[in-house]
């Protein structure tokens, strides 16, 4: 006969038999179901109709708001385009003016410089700066005159868009 060696269990064995051996002694216990009754807003809760109204009166109240706050951003923006087209215009108009001015004063040096080196004597050549100095004395005023006019033109023509939306608004308020 032979004899039998003894067999060791593993681990893993081991604890699926204990598992078993626990599941098989304990009872079976599972968690109670309980159903949840639906719950209707609605229904539950009455809202009074004073309540409801100043509510539906408060959101009425802030869309006429907004309204006339999106209107009166529209004319603001609308304004404000206006009113920066107006002045770049006019700014276009008075550098054109100031660049004539600048042109007109360089083209009259050159002419004094060429006309003092062809002076043949010391009193043709005071003569010539005398003459000179007068005349540009004339042209320099009438240049500062009409740029003056032209800075005050487009200073007013900017404007007026804005005082004419502050009269606008003023109306409305009152």
């Amino acid at each position: 006969m032979v004899d039998a060696a003894p067999v060791t269990p593993t681990p893993k064995k081991t604890a699926k038999a204990a598992t078993a051996a626990f599941e098989s002694a304990m009872p079976k216990f599972e968690m109670p179901k309980f159903e949840v009754p639906k719950f209707d807003v609605a229904s539950a809760v009455e809202v009074p109709a004073v309540v409801r109204e100043m509510a539906e009166k408060s959101v009425q109240n802030a869309r006429e708001t907004y309204e006339k706050f999106k209107a009166n951003a529209e004319e603001t923006t609308d304004l404000l385009e206006d009113t920066y087209s107006t002045a770049s215009r006019g700014l276009a108009e008075y550098n054109t003016a100031a660049l004539e001015s600048l042109r007109t004063n360089v083209n009259a040096a050159f002419d004094y410089m060429g006309a003092l080196f062809g002076a043949k004597s010391v009193s043709e050549a005071v003569e010539l700066s005398t003459g000179h100095l007068r005349k540009q004395f004339d042209v320099l005023s009438s240049q500062a005159k009409e740029l003056s006019t032209l800075a005050q033109k487009v200073a007013a023509d900017t404007a007026e868009p804005i005082k004419a939306s502050v009269e606008k608004t003023i109306k409305k308020a009152s």
